[in-house]
């Protein structure tokens, strides 16, 4: 679960090489302004892929954003990964957001399921059911913390570095999605949300809720 920040995240590296090759064969061959719209997708893929590091508060109990983006939803439902009834806060991604995506608590992997599905714009709430996703739920001290990652209308590649098993840490960076998303995060019901619809979030140091005795004593 070890990730050194290069600021660009190494999902982005074949992009980034593959634009800013051709960008530099057709500036040589047919001068800057006839390469320009490459220039231009090269710094777009540029700002897709930054993976700046960020600082983890320092608050008991507390369960971070996993991405940054937009609240979309707060809501109480079924968490159908955990079969249980949840606290959900779902956090919409748009191409302009970094897209790397963290633990929201620490504790143990206990069960991750793929589903393959549609991909319909990620910011509707049928996508949560309906899209391409991947789920983990997280053993944090006795309670559990769902995170789903919910490809979106542009999106159409979910990656997930963790297993069954595995050991995570608040922040830890956990998976990634390539352009246009959302993350979905099912809490107890005692937790206490902190966010509302239509706040801005940022992964890791924005405080999502608070969960009675998250932390490991």
């Amino acid at each position: 679960m070890s990730y050194n920040h290069p600021l660009i995240a190494r999902e982005g590296w074949p992009y980034l090489f593959i634009v800013g090759a051709i960008a530099v064969v057709l500036t040589k061959i047919f001068g800057f302004w006839a390469a320009s719209p490459l220039w231009v997708i090269f710094i777009f893929v540029l700002q897709f892929f930054r993976d700046p590091p960020r600082l983890i508060p320092i608050a008991e109990n507390a369960v971070l954003a996993p991405a940054d983006g937009r609240i979309v939803v707060v809501e109480r439902c079924e968490d159908i990964y955990a079969k249980r009834e949840a606290l959900k806060i779902s956090i919409f991604m748009n191409v302009f957001n970094v897209h790397s995506n963290r633990a929201s608590a620490t504790g143990k992997i206990v069960h991750q399921e793929y589903f393959k599905g549609e991909f319909f714009n990620a910011d509707l709430d049928k996508a949560s059911l309906e899209n391409e996703r991947n789920a983990v739920v997280i053993d944090a001290n006795g309670q559990l913390i769902t995170q789903v990652q919910v490809a979106g209308l542009i999106a159409r590649r979910i990656l997930s570095y963790v297993r069954i098993g595995d050991y995570v840490k608040k922040g830890d960076r956990y998976g990634f999605i390539r352009f246009g998303s959302r993350v979905d995060v099912y809490l107890p019901l005692t937790a206490e949300p902190l966010v509302v619809v239509g706040d801005k979030v940022s992964a890791t140091s924005t405080l999502l809720a608070i969960l009675p005795n998250l932390d490991s004593k």
